[in-house]
């Protein structure tokens, strides 16, 4: 059995004062890519990932892409929070 897992994670810190995206690449149990856009870019654990983590990170269109993905968090953040906390 062969397993391929992209987890997403958007951590926050004050609301969406300051945004944290990890994202974790995951193949058989073994975290082997990760991008956080605290670091800004991929590191790889693995061979695999160091090779994979070169290759994105100098490609302009997925780092945009990766960077642009914490205002999605920011976005997917306030729309629950509107409703949410402002009930209390």
């Amino acid at each position: 059995v062969l397993q391929w897992l992209h987890k997403a994670e958007c951590l926050f810190t004050n609301g969406t004062e300051k945004v944290r995206l990890v994202v974790r690449f995951i193949y058989n149990r073994e975290e082997f890519l990760m991008f956080d856009s605290n670091v800004g870019h991929f590191v790889g654990f693995t061979p695999l990932g160091e090779k994979n983590a070169k290759k994105w990170n100098s490609d302009p269109a997925i780092m945009e892409f990766m960077r642009a993905h914490v205002d999605r968090c920011r976005h997917n953040y306030e729309v629950p929070a509107s409703i949410t906390v402002e009930r209390r």
